[in-house]
């Protein structure tokens, strides 16, 4: 399977937080993402499997990586730990930290706009924790 036969992964909206994603992949600083449950749900979609791979891409809609889920678990916010939220390879000093920046971010005016309403996030909140190596560049 090529990478435009694969689904594509966007990393939060266009612009610098998206970059600088993309960018921490590729360093291999980056080797975990979350998903909002309530998201999946809104948009139809299945809860990814271990062994899904995507195309990730920049802001431009164009590849940048591609890499395969090696972890997918369902968790209530207040259940990841630090170990995750260095994982996700934005410099977090620790899960309050990471928790403190989804909340903000779960609530924020896209998010709100793609669902028709601002979620209720708090530490029951059910994201979707994901770890997952890059297979090809």
């Amino acid at each position: 399977m090529g990478q435009d036969d694969l689904p594509v992964l966007e990393l939060a909206f266009p612009g610098p937080e998206r970059d600088r994603g993309v960018a921490a992949i590729r360093r291999g600083e980056k080797t975990a993402l979350t998903g909002l449950v309530e998201i999946y749900e809104h948009a139809g979609e299945a809860v990814p499997e271990v062994g899904q791979r995507y195309s990730v891409v920049d802001s431009d809609g164009a590849h940048a990586v591609t890499i395969e889920l090696v972890e997918v678990r369902v968790v209530a916010m207040r259940e990841v730990g630090d170990d995750f939220a260095h994982a996700e390879g934005r410099g977090y000093a620790d899960a309050a930290a990471w928790r403190v920046a989804h909340e903000e971010f779960f609530r924020s005016e896209g998010v709100s706009e793609f669902l028709g309403r601002t979620p209720v996030i708090d530490g029951d909140t059910l994201v979707v924790a994901e770890r997952f190596r890059v297979v090809a560049e």
